[in-house]
């Protein structure tokens, strides 16, 4: 009879325990802080696409174009780590056949594209930049992004302006619903880049330095945090 009274008694306080471990509760608020600052480095995703006859040709195409805008960057100043080879295609190109044809695709060439990072650390340099690039063969631009080269001050005043916006939601939902605001419970932090900046480009491909908007990038930092319910 006592293993079963010990058994009962054991059984309580592991309820009691799971029970203490269970879901939060209170009031849990997410809060937003943004910083607006002016970039300082930017990074371009340029490349070159080609077509030719045969896989050789076209290959040796890309190869070199890409060679020279590279030799030309290194010229320019910017640094190895700064430039990377980040993409390389090589595709069939098929003759346009009617609806009604039955006859087999044929190939008639070969396409070929190879693509490069870039980043730019001197916003002054940007246009000359791809000013160059263009002039020796880039024909192929995917992306222009403004960045900071060091974000950790912004993302500081971010947070802390996060962490204010949380406390103001929580104390209004409290005052909402009648109850006293308690303690912190906790706190978790998701941080990014905000949307992108704003980039304007010329029609024609040329005066690229005319044609380009920085705006601002923006910080943002998110907390959320799980307040009591004070008794």
């Amino acid at each position: 009879m006592k293993v079963f009274k010990w058994a009962a008694l054991v059984l309580v306080v592991w309820a009691q325990a799971v029970l203490a471990q269970g879901p939060e509760q209170g009031i849990i608020v997410t809060g937003e802080g943004r910083i607006s600052a002016p970039p300082d480095m930017a990074t371009i995703t340029l490349g070159v696409t080609e077509n030719a006859e045969t896989a050789g040709e076209v290959m040796d195409k890309v190869t070199a174009s890409v060679a020279a805008i590279l030799a030309e960057l290194e010229a320019m100043g910017v640094a190895p780590q700064d430039r990377q080879t980040s993409g390389f295609y090589l595709s069939p190109v098929h003759n346009n056949r009617t609806s009604s044809s039955n006859d087999a695709p044929r190939i008639t060439g070969y396409r070929a594209g190879n693509s490069v990072t870039v980043r730019v650390r001197d916003l002054d340099e940007l246009g000359p930049v791809m000013d160059a690039v263009i002039k020796i063969g880039a024909n192929n631009f995917n992306g222009l992004r403004f960045g900071l080269q060091d974000s950790k001050e912004a993302y500081a005043q971010a947070r802390v302006l996060a962490v204010q916006d949380a406390a103001l939601r929580a104390n209004q939902l409290a005052d909402a619903a009648g109850v006293t605001l308690g303690g912190i419970q906790r706190i978790t932090e998701s941080s990014h880049h905000g949307a992108p900046v704003m980039m304007e480009m010329a029609q024609s491909r040329s005066a690229m330095s005319d044609a380009i908007a920085t705006g601002e990038v923006d910080v943002v930092a998110q907390v959320t945090m799980v307040f009591s319910i004070a008794p």
